[in-house]
């Protein structure tokens, strides 16, 4: 048997729950990972509702689907990030506000302080998600950055989520950051740094997406083989590398799904990740058989309902479970 294989709701939160729940177990999958917006699960509405988390709850089992995770992106974007108009779009009404930049940060940490304690009563050990970043804009180092500058932004990190992780720890509740440009942690010496300004504290770890990492030429198996006690959770997500001469990596501000991008998005499997080689690295990392491999499908080019009925199925074909014994046993002493 392998891991349970569920489906990320995200990219699916223009359609009611309980259509996507129908539509999951028809395409195979074993679960899914509910996205916090949308109608699929709503923070305020689980702590002010006593009955919203067992509806939840019933809604899945109806459908046979298991529940691992839920995921926070979109808020927990707003805790670090310098706020601007792009945010307006992606947070609820009543962590915008009115916008001003201080506020909408406050409100942010105060919804993921949330988001721990809603996840305690829906049952689930895992909450997913970003953490924003104060100094991402200064990626490329020029007009020379002093070194005070992206002190700051760890600091600021320390700063900020200390207080919601304190949360995290009293609901024993895991915060699992997905490493990913425009967060504070992106590649393996940023996520190094991260755990470090957090003094390593346990409720801090990571959502492994290695398409985050191939395209930046990072490794994923080496992000596996570098934290193997943070990995909290797992996203199967594919990517492929698109240059051609005229583009570069940095997709030349043009919008996922442009052929002329140096890099994009592709359905799992259809991509340049080796997700044979993640699974070996998952097995020897300890990475649990009852932890599920999530599928986040994101393909422009592709339809999404084939697209994640295939994914689903691929990463079943994928996974197995590491041996329990020497395969030259038989040889004799």
């Amino acid at each position: 048997m392998g891991r349970p294989v569920t489906l990320f709701t995200g990219q699916w939160a223009d359609l009611p729950l309980e259509e996507l729940c129908k539509k999951a177990s028809e395409f195979g999958y074993d679960g899914l990972e509910l996205a916090c917006w949308g109608d699929h699960f709503e923070v305020d509405k689980a702590l002010s509702d006593d009955t919203y988390c067992a509806r939840k709850r019933d809604l899945l089992e109806k459908h046979d689907l298991k529940l691992f995770a839920i995921s926070n992106h979109l808020v927990g974007q707003a805790v670090l990030d310098i706020i601007d108009q792009r945010h307006k779009s992606i947070l609820p009404e009543y962590v915008w506000g009115d916008g001003d930049p201080a506020g909408v940060n406050q409100r942010a940490a105060e919804e993921m302080k949330n988001t721990a304690r809603a996840a305690q009563k829906l049952g689930v050990s895992v909450v997913n998600g970003f953490t924003g970043s104060s100094i991402w804009h200064l990626i490329y180092d020029f007009p020379p950055t002093p070194r005070d500058m992206i002190d700051a932004g760890f600091n600021l990190l320390a700063e900020r989520w200390n207080p919601i992780l304190d949360v995290f720890q009293e609901c024993g509740v895991k915060f699992a950051l997905e490493v990913h440009p425009t967060e504070i942690a992106y590649d393996i010496y940023t996520a190094h740094r991260s755990l470090e300004a957090l003094d390593h504290r346990e409720e801090f770890g990571f959502n492994f997406d290695p398409s985050h990492l191939i395209w930046q030429g990072v490794e994923p198996v080496e992000f596996i083989r570098e934290f193997p006690n943070r990995i909290y959770h797992v996203h199967m997500k594919d990517a492929s590398v698109t240059l051609n001469g005229r583009t570069g990596i940095l997709a030349s501000h043009l919008r996922f799904g442009d052929p002329r991008r140096g890099w994009d998005f592709r359905s799992v499997g259809r991509g340049g990740v080796r997700f044979e080689e993640i699974i070996r690295a998952l097995n020897a990392a300890g990475y649990p058989a009852d932890m599920p491999l999530s599928v986040e499908w994101e393909d422009s080019g592709m339809n999404r309902e084939a697209g994640a009925a295939e994914a689903a199925q691929f990463c079943k074909n994928v996974d197995f479970q590491p041996s329990d014994v020497d395969f030259d046993a038989a040889f004799g002493d």
